[in-house]
Protein backbone atom coordinates (compact mmCIF):
# COMPACT_ATOMS: atom_id res chain seq x y z
CA UNK A 1 0.00 0.00 0.00
CA UNK A 2 1.43 3.32 -0.79
CA UNK A 3 1.68 5.71 2.60
CA UNK A 4 1.46 9.29 1.95
CA UNK A 5 3.17 11.45 4.82
CA UNK A 6 4.49 14.84 5.56
CA UNK A 7 7.98 15.82 6.84
CA UNK A 8 6.28 19.05 7.86
CA UNK A 9 4.20 17.13 10.32
CA UNK A 10 6.08 17.42 13.23
CA UNK A 11 6.10 20.95 13.23
CA UNK A 12 2.79 21.48 15.02
CA UNK A 13 4.52 20.68 18.57
CA UNK A 14 1.52 21.37 21.05
CA UNK A 15 3.56 20.67 24.73
CA UNK A 16 0.16 21.49 27.24
CA UNK A 17 -3.57 21.24 26.87
CA UNK A 18 -6.00 22.72 29.56
CA UNK A 19 -8.27 19.79 30.41
CA UNK A 20 -11.12 21.12 32.99
CA UNK A 21 -9.10 23.94 34.46
CA UNK A 22 -5.82 21.66 34.41
CA UNK A 23 -2.71 22.31 32.35
CA UNK A 24 -1.87 18.27 31.22
CA UNK A 25 0.87 17.35 28.44
CA UNK A 26 -0.98 17.67 25.14
CA UNK A 27 -2.55 13.97 23.89
CA UNK A 28 -1.90 14.77 19.90
CA UNK A 29 1.86 15.13 20.50
CA UNK A 30 4.43 15.68 17.03
CA UNK A 31 5.35 12.15 17.79
CA UNK A 32 2.35 10.16 16.76
CA UNK A 33 3.53 11.14 13.25
CA UNK A 34 7.27 9.32 13.69
CA UNK A 35 5.82 6.48 15.36
CA UNK A 36 3.12 6.15 12.84
CA UNK A 37 5.71 6.28 9.99
CA UNK A 38 7.76 4.22 11.67
CA UNK A 39 5.54 1.92 11.50
CA UNK A 40 4.01 1.96 8.48
CA UNK A 41 7.46 1.33 6.93
CA UNK A 42 8.39 -1.41 9.16
CA UNK A 43 4.94 -2.88 7.76
CA UNK A 44 6.71 -2.89 4.12
CA UNK A 45 4.22 -0.23 2.75
CA UNK A 46 5.75 2.14 0.12
CA UNK A 47 6.53 5.43 1.66
CA UNK A 48 5.64 8.86 -0.42
CA UNK A 49 5.55 12.59 0.01
CA UNK A 50 2.41 13.85 -1.32
CA UNK A 51 3.59 16.66 -3.69
CA UNK A 52 1.93 20.38 -3.73
CA UNK A 53 -1.94 20.33 -5.20
CA UNK A 54 -2.54 23.87 -3.96
CA UNK A 55 -5.03 25.48 -2.09
CA UNK A 56 -7.90 24.50 -4.52
CA UNK A 57 -8.52 21.35 -2.73
CA UNK A 58 -8.63 22.72 0.55
CA UNK A 59 -11.16 25.70 -0.41
CA UNK A 60 -13.51 22.95 -1.85
CA UNK A 61 -14.28 22.36 1.67
CA UNK A 62 -13.29 24.91 3.74
CA UNK A 63 -14.19 28.75 4.02
CA UNK A 64 -11.74 30.74 2.32
CA UNK A 65 -11.10 33.28 4.93
CA UNK A 66 -11.34 30.58 7.53
CA UNK A 67 -8.24 29.11 5.47
CA UNK A 68 -6.65 32.31 5.28
CA UNK A 69 -6.30 32.82 9.06
CA UNK A 70 -4.92 29.85 9.60
CA UNK A 71 -2.29 30.31 7.28
CA UNK A 72 -1.50 34.23 7.91
CA UNK A 73 -2.52 34.18 12.32
CA UNK A 74 1.18 33.49 13.34
CA UNK A 75 2.91 35.97 10.78
CA UNK A 76 -0.23 38.13 12.29
CA UNK A 77 0.94 37.30 16.10
CA UNK A 78 2.46 41.26 16.54
CA UNK A 79 -1.24 42.14 16.74
CA UNK A 80 -1.86 40.39 20.31
CA UNK A 81 -0.04 41.81 23.17
CA UNK A 82 2.02 39.49 25.22
CA UNK A 83 1.48 36.68 22.84
CA UNK A 84 3.62 33.74 24.15
CA UNK A 85 4.48 30.63 21.93
CA UNK A 86 0.61 29.86 20.40
CA UNK A 87 -1.80 31.56 19.67
CA UNK A 88 -4.97 30.91 21.62
CA UNK A 89 -8.60 32.84 22.40
CA UNK A 90 -10.16 32.82 25.84
CA UNK A 91 -13.78 34.19 24.23
CA UNK A 92 -15.50 32.20 22.11
CA UNK A 93 -18.27 32.90 19.30
CA UNK A 94 -21.42 31.17 20.10
CA UNK A 95 -24.60 30.86 18.36
CA UNK A 96 -25.82 34.26 19.24
CA UNK A 97 -22.21 36.37 18.33
CA UNK A 98 -21.48 35.64 14.81
CA UNK A 99 -20.12 38.95 13.70
CA UNK A 100 -16.60 38.54 12.23
CA UNK A 101 -14.41 41.20 13.80
CA UNK A 102 -11.12 42.42 12.49
CA UNK A 103 -8.52 41.73 15.67
CA UNK A 104 -6.92 38.59 15.77
CA UNK A 105 -7.92 37.61 19.07
CA UNK A 106 -11.77 37.89 18.06
CA UNK A 107 -10.96 35.61 14.69
CA UNK A 108 -8.94 32.97 16.81
CA UNK A 109 -12.29 33.10 19.24
CA UNK A 110 -14.63 33.22 15.80
CA UNK A 111 -12.47 30.45 14.45
CA UNK A 112 -11.44 28.36 17.21
CA UNK A 113 -14.10 26.24 19.25
CA UNK A 114 -11.37 25.88 22.24
CA UNK A 115 -8.55 25.29 23.80
CA UNK A 116 -7.37 22.11 22.62
CA UNK A 117 -6.18 23.84 19.25
CA UNK A 118 -3.49 26.41 19.50
CA UNK A 119 -1.68 27.90 16.52
CA UNK A 120 2.30 27.91 16.44
CA UNK A 121 5.10 28.29 14.93
CA UNK A 122 5.09 25.33 12.47
CA UNK A 123 1.58 24.72 12.64
CA UNK A 124 0.45 26.15 9.01
CA UNK A 125 2.75 24.22 7.33
CA UNK A 126 1.83 21.19 9.22
CA UNK A 127 -1.67 20.91 8.47
CA UNK A 128 -1.30 21.75 5.13
CA UNK A 129 1.01 19.35 4.46
CA UNK A 130 -1.74 16.66 6.17
CA UNK A 131 -3.90 17.93 3.97
CA UNK A 132 -1.79 17.51 0.89
CA UNK A 133 -1.46 13.83 2.02
CA UNK A 134 -5.30 13.18 1.79
CA UNK A 135 -5.21 14.85 -1.48
CA UNK A 136 -2.59 12.66 -2.71
CA UNK A 137 -3.82 9.44 -1.00
CA UNK A 138 -7.56 9.88 -2.53
CA UNK A 139 -6.10 10.53 -6.36
CA UNK A 140 -4.26 7.01 -5.60
CA UNK A 141 -7.39 4.95 -4.46
CA UNK A 142 -8.72 5.70 -7.56
CA UNK A 143 -5.84 4.75 -9.58
CA UNK A 144 -5.08 2.12 -7.39
CA UNK A 145 -7.45 0.87 -5.82
CA UNK A 146 -6.10 2.05 -2.20
CA UNK A 147 -3.95 4.12 -0.35
CA UNK A 148 -3.25 5.31 3.36
CA UNK A 149 -3.06 8.94 4.30
CA UNK A 150 -0.89 9.50 7.39
CA UNK A 151 -2.90 13.04 8.51
CA UNK A 152 -1.18 14.31 11.31
CA UNK A 153 -2.42 16.71 13.06
CA UNK A 154 -6.04 14.96 12.67
CA UNK A 155 -9.13 16.46 11.30
CA UNK A 156 -12.52 15.06 11.70
CA UNK A 157 -13.24 17.93 14.30
CA UNK A 158 -12.85 20.78 11.96
CA UNK A 159 -15.72 22.04 10.50
CA UNK A 160 -15.88 24.09 7.16
CA UNK A 161 -14.94 27.46 8.97
CA UNK A 162 -13.85 26.37 12.67
CA UNK A 163 -10.60 24.58 13.96
CA UNK A 164 -11.41 22.36 17.67
CA UNK A 165 -10.99 18.93 18.89
CA UNK A 166 -7.11 19.14 17.49
CA UNK A 167 -8.35 19.52 14.56
CA UNK A 168 -7.77 22.47 11.86
CA UNK A 169 -8.29 21.33 7.99
CA UNK A 170 -11.01 18.56 7.74
CA UNK A 171 -8.62 15.93 6.15
CA UNK A 172 -10.87 13.24 5.37
CA UNK A 173 -13.29 15.91 3.93
CA UNK A 174 -11.34 17.30 1.98
CA UNK A 175 -10.32 13.64 0.44
CA UNK A 176 -14.05 13.14 0.12
CA UNK A 177 -14.33 16.12 -1.90
CA UNK A 178 -11.14 15.40 -4.09
CA UNK A 179 -12.69 11.67 -4.95
CA UNK A 180 -16.22 13.61 -5.94
CA UNK A 181 -14.74 16.36 -8.33
CA UNK A 182 -12.61 12.94 -9.85
CA UNK A 183 -15.59 10.47 -10.33
CA UNK A 184 -19.22 12.65 -10.34
CA UNK A 185 -20.04 10.50 -6.94
CA UNK A 186 -21.56 9.90 -5.02
CA UNK A 187 -18.35 9.23 -2.55
CA UNK A 188 -18.76 8.03 1.09
CA UNK A 189 -16.91 8.50 4.58
CA UNK A 190 -16.78 5.67 7.27
CA UNK A 191 -15.19 7.81 10.40
CA UNK A 192 -14.05 4.49 12.77
CA UNK A 193 -12.87 7.17 15.29
CA UNK A 194 -13.85 6.74 18.66
CA UNK A 195 -14.74 10.93 18.56
CA UNK A 196 -17.81 11.27 16.20
CA UNK A 197 -16.50 13.15 13.57
CA UNK A 198 -18.33 16.59 14.41
CA UNK A 199 -16.39 18.20 11.51
CA UNK A 200 -17.01 16.07 8.58
CA UNK A 201 -20.98 15.77 9.83
CA UNK A 202 -21.38 19.19 9.41
CA UNK A 203 -19.50 19.94 6.52
CA UNK A 204 -21.60 17.51 4.32
CA UNK A 205 -25.15 17.42 6.39
CA UNK A 206 -27.20 19.19 3.42
CA UNK A 207 -25.89 17.21 1.02
CA UNK A 208 -26.69 14.13 -1.27
CA UNK A 209 -23.53 13.48 -2.75
CA UNK A 210 -21.17 12.46 -0.10
CA UNK A 211 -22.78 10.13 2.55
CA UNK A 212 -20.98 9.84 6.22
CA UNK A 213 -21.33 7.67 8.76
CA UNK A 214 -19.74 7.54 12.47
CA UNK A 215 -19.25 4.77 14.78
CA UNK A 216 -17.78 6.30 17.81
CA UNK A 217 -18.52 6.35 21.41
CA UNK A 218 -22.07 7.79 22.88
CA UNK A 219 -21.16 11.47 22.95
CA UNK A 220 -23.58 12.23 25.91
CA UNK A 221 -20.80 12.26 28.34
CA UNK A 222 -17.65 12.08 25.97
CA UNK A 223 -16.20 14.64 23.16
CA UNK A 224 -17.62 16.01 20.72
CA UNK A 225 -20.74 16.35 23.20
CA UNK A 226 -22.95 18.03 20.93
CA UNK A 227 -23.32 15.97 17.86
CA UNK A 228 -23.42 12.69 16.86
CA UNK A 229 -26.61 11.39 18.06
CA UNK A 230 -28.82 8.49 16.52
CA UNK A 231 -31.30 11.07 15.04
CA UNK A 232 -29.50 13.07 13.05
CA UNK A 233 -29.78 11.94 9.58
CA UNK A 234 -28.78 15.04 7.25
CA UNK A 235 -31.07 17.89 6.19
CA UNK A 236 -32.78 19.46 2.81
CA UNK A 237 -31.37 17.44 -0.01
CA UNK A 238 -28.60 15.53 2.62
CA UNK A 239 -31.88 13.67 4.63
CA UNK A 240 -30.69 10.15 4.69
CA UNK A 241 -27.00 10.87 3.84
CA UNK A 242 -25.93 10.90 7.49
CA UNK A 243 -25.89 8.28 10.33
CA UNK A 244 -24.41 7.88 13.32
CA UNK A 245 -23.77 4.51 14.92
CA UNK A 246 -23.49 5.52 18.78
CA UNK A 247 -22.04 2.88 21.26
CA UNK A 248 -21.52 2.91 24.70
CA UNK A 249 -18.94 3.12 26.73
CA UNK A 250 -16.23 -0.05 27.09
CA UNK A 251 -17.62 -1.60 23.82
CA UNK A 252 -15.54 -3.99 22.84
CA UNK A 253 -14.80 -6.19 19.61
CA UNK A 254 -18.24 -7.20 19.19
CA UNK A 255 -20.27 -4.45 19.15
CA UNK A 256 -18.20 -2.61 17.78
CA UNK A 257 -17.36 -4.97 14.69
CA UNK A 258 -21.19 -4.96 14.42
CA UNK A 259 -21.76 -0.80 14.14
CA UNK A 260 -18.67 -1.22 11.46
CA UNK A 261 -20.74 -3.84 9.45
CA UNK A 262 -24.16 -1.90 9.86
CA UNK A 263 -22.46 1.27 8.30
CA UNK A 264 -20.94 -0.42 5.33
CA UNK A 265 -24.11 -2.18 4.70
CA UNK A 266 -25.32 1.70 4.76
CA UNK A 267 -22.66 2.66 2.09
CA UNK A 268 -23.07 -0.31 0.02
CA UNK A 269 -27.01 0.59 -0.04
CA UNK A 270 -25.73 4.09 -1.39
CA UNK A 271 -23.53 2.96 -4.48
CA UNK A 272 -20.78 5.35 -4.06
CA UNK A 273 -17.96 5.43 -6.48
CA UNK A 274 -15.34 5.53 -3.85
CA UNK A 275 -14.76 5.51 0.04
CA UNK A 276 -12.82 7.40 2.45
CA UNK A 277 -12.53 6.14 6.05
CA UNK A 278 -11.44 8.45 8.66
CA UNK A 279 -8.89 5.53 10.43
CA UNK A 280 -8.99 6.38 14.26
CA UNK A 281 -7.01 3.95 16.01
CA UNK A 282 -8.30 5.86 19.56
CA UNK A 283 -11.24 3.22 19.56
CA UNK A 284 -7.85 1.00 21.08
CA UNK A 285 -8.17 -0.43 24.98
CA UNK A 286 -4.83 0.90 25.43
CA UNK A 287 -5.39 4.14 23.84
CA UNK A 288 -5.15 7.16 26.42
CA UNK A 289 -8.18 8.88 26.17
CA UNK A 290 -10.39 6.49 24.59
CA UNK A 291 -13.68 5.44 25.52
CA UNK A 292 -14.07 1.39 24.15
CA UNK A 293 -12.05 -1.32 24.20
CA UNK A 294 -10.85 -2.67 20.64
CA UNK A 295 -8.36 -4.84 20.06
CA UNK A 296 -5.32 -5.29 17.50
CA UNK A 297 -7.33 -8.17 15.87
CA UNK A 298 -10.49 -5.87 16.30
CA UNK A 299 -9.08 -3.41 13.93
CA UNK A 300 -7.59 -6.26 11.41
CA UNK A 301 -11.28 -7.42 11.90
CA UNK A 302 -12.49 -4.28 10.39
CA UNK A 303 -9.91 -3.61 8.02
CA UNK A 304 -10.66 -6.93 6.01
CA UNK A 305 -14.62 -5.85 6.42
CA UNK A 306 -13.64 -2.86 4.83
CA UNK A 307 -11.07 -3.71 1.77
CA UNK A 308 -13.91 -6.65 1.14
CA UNK A 309 -16.04 -3.55 0.00
CA UNK A 310 -14.42 -3.47 -3.31
CA UNK A 311 -14.12 0.46 -3.67
CA UNK A 312 -11.96 2.87 -4.17
CA UNK A 313 -10.61 3.61 -0.84
CA UNK A 314 -8.17 6.54 1.17
CA UNK A 315 -7.53 5.50 4.66
CA UNK A 316 -7.26 8.68 6.18
CA UNK A 317 -5.50 8.72 9.80
CA UNK A 318 -7.17 10.40 12.48
CA UNK A 319 -6.80 9.55 16.34
CA UNK A 320 -4.99 7.38 18.02
CA UNK A 321 -2.75 8.77 21.05
CA UNK A 322 0.40 7.76 22.54
CA UNK A 323 0.77 4.30 23.78
CA UNK A 324 2.46 1.25 22.95
CA UNK A 325 -0.63 -0.35 20.66
CA UNK A 326 -0.79 2.60 18.48
CA UNK A 327 2.05 1.25 16.21
CA UNK A 328 0.48 -2.69 16.23
CA UNK A 329 -2.87 -1.48 15.59
CA UNK A 330 -1.91 0.56 12.57
CA UNK A 331 0.50 -1.96 11.48
CA UNK A 332 -2.84 -4.57 11.62
CA UNK A 333 -4.97 -2.69 10.01
CA UNK A 334 -2.87 -1.84 6.92
CA UNK A 335 -1.68 -5.59 6.38
CA UNK A 336 -5.06 -7.12 6.77
CA UNK A 337 -6.49 -4.52 4.70
CA UNK A 338 -3.44 -5.53 1.97
CA UNK A 339 -4.24 -9.03 1.98
CA UNK A 340 -8.25 -8.72 2.11
CA UNK A 341 -7.55 -7.15 -1.34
Amino acid sequence: MRVFHSPESPRHDPDRYWRRGTPIPHPEQAARYTILRDAAQRGGHALAEPGDHGLDPIRAVHDPAYVAFLAEAWNRRGEMPGIGDEILSGVFARPHMHRRPAGLLGLAGLYMADTSTPIRAGTWPAIYGAAQCAIAAADAALAEGHAYALCRPPGHHAYADSAGGFCFLNNSAIAAARMLAATGGPVAILDIDVHHGNGTQGIFYARPDVLTVSVHADPSDYFPFFAGYVDEAGTGEGLGFNRNIPLPPGSGDAPWLEAVEAGLATIAAHRPRGLVVALGLDASADDPIGALRVSRAGFAGAAERIARVGLPTALVQEGGYLCAALPENLTAFLAAFDAAR
